[in-house]
């Protein structure tokens, strides 16, 4: 049935449309077919928005879902110790079972705060059963979700081979090994391969000294070749001026972690030096055991630690319109614009939290919340609404999440508690 969602406070981030203080959006056919004052559609599921922002869904362009089982345990570990800990000692012990229950539960996590669109940068892929189980979850969960294949191995073509042909369009993206842990032969194999199956392109690249690409690893994909309008640099942080040049002018872009990055003792974010170089940058949680998992801090974060570089609508355009164009999907999602999806979030401006709504922009950056978010639709469809997500036995999920966790935790040799410190790890190879 279509939907005309009645008089809210709408926050188009479309330059066009503007914020009205109080109009309609029509949806037909899970698009946006109109936005005004006083729609007439006759026959559509009304959905009343008074007392309510109408905003687009957040899109998270990099969150390792998989982890969501030990959220908290890593809020005071460096990196170093985040790798030792995630990658060394708890990830090895993970099944299937317990891929599929983390991906799960942290897909419905994002969504509950208002993420219409993920992109899952998954790297617990040492056997593809894992990959499998990922995947699934992100089908199982509502919400538009883009699986971000990060496989390890020697040879990784015939894998991802394997899972795009399940996984077509824009629903997948390839996690590059390289610049910082691969070899160039490799990294040009996998960016090959990437162009071959029309895959978007992922790589983490962070801090100065140690990697084998030394300071300049961006600059060392850009003369080989490697660099393009597909290509997303996760976190950036240390990269220099002439190398973020570099990837605008190719047209690639960026997608920072604002929590993570301050927590984990990484260089100072890069939104602002990224604007200045031209390219618009994205937001993303990155990973639940060390920041939370909604948009609202990461935009709160991001405006703190760039408070003069950035506005607020740049950072609200951060965590929609540009996170979409981030993953390929600027013409579909990111804004209320006629004929895109119907991605809509709407938020509840009478909270005391929030009230009285002034500039509803700065608002939402400055002191909005998870709580807030009453209602979700993905596509036209409601997946949450009036405060609850729909079809989905909450309990039961909990309480298979904790005896994976469990499992794992007992399997691993350490607590849940937050009193496990592991050792740091040289985060230089």
């Amino acid at each position: 049935m279509d939907k005309l969602v009645r008089g809210g406070l709408v926050v188009s981030m479309d330059p066009a449309v503007g914020t009205l203080p109080r109009a309609d959006v029509l949806i037909e056919d899970g698009r946006i077919a109109a936005i005004g004052p006083d729609l007439d559609a006759a026959g559509a599921e009304v959905v009343d928005a008074s007392g309510k922002i109408v905003m687009p869904g957040f899109v998270d362009t990099h969150r390792h879902t998989w982890q969501t089982a030990f959220r908290g345990l890593g809020a005071d570990w460096t990196f170093g110790q985040y790798r030792v800990a995630v990658h060394g000692t708890l990830g090895p012990h993970y099944r299937p079972e317990d891929v599929y229950l983390g991906n799960l539960l942290g897909r419905i996590e994002a969504l509950n705060s208002g993420v219409t669109t993920l992109l899952d940068w998954f790297h617990r892929a040492d056997r593809p059963e894992n990959a499998d189980a990922a995947i699934q979850a992100l089908r199982d969960a509502p919400g538009r979700s883009i699986f971000c294949y990060g496989a390890a191995g020697p040879d990784i073509a015939p894998e991802i081979r394997r899972v795009r042909a399940l996984l077509p369009g824009e629903d997948m993206a390839l996690g590059l090994r390289g610049p910082v842990m691969s070899t160039l032969d490799e990294t040009t194999a996998d960016v090959a391969l990437a162009r071959e199956l029309d895959l978007r392109m992922s790589v983490h690249v962070h801090g100065t000294g140690g990697w084998p690409r030394g300071d300049r690893p961006i600059a060392w994909m850009h003369e080989h070749g490697l660099l393009g309008d597909r290509t997303t640099v996760v976190h950036g942080n240390g990269l220099s001026d002439d190398q973020l040049a570099m990837l605008a002018d190719v047209g690639g872009s960026v997608s920072v972690s604002p929590d993570v990055e301050l927590k984990m003792g990484f260089e100072p974010l890069i939104t602002g030096r990224a604007l200045a170089a031209g390219i618009r940058p994205s937001l993303s949680v990155d990973d639940c055991p060390s920041a939370g998992g909604d948009m609202f801090s990461a935009m709160r974060t991001a405006l703190a630690a760039e408070r003069g570089a950035v506005t607020t609508r740049d950072v609200l355009s951060f965590a929609t319109v540009d996170g979409a164009r981030t993953c390929g999907l600027g013409a579909r999602t990111g804004s209320i614009t006629v004929g895109k999806d119907a991605d809509l979030v709407l938020l509840d401006a009478e909270d005391p939290a929030v009230f009285p709504v002034g500039d509803a922009i700065g608002t939402i950056v400055s002191a909005g919340h998870p709580g807030l978010v009453d209602s979700v639709f993905v596509a036209g469809e409601a997946v949450k609404r009036d405060g609850r997500l729909l079809g989905l036995d909450l309990p039961a999920l909990r309480a298979r999440l904790l005896e994976s966790r469990d499992r794992i935790a007992a399997a691993a040799g350490i607590p849940v508690d937050g009193s496990w410190q592991p050792q740091e790890a040289d985060v230089t190879r």
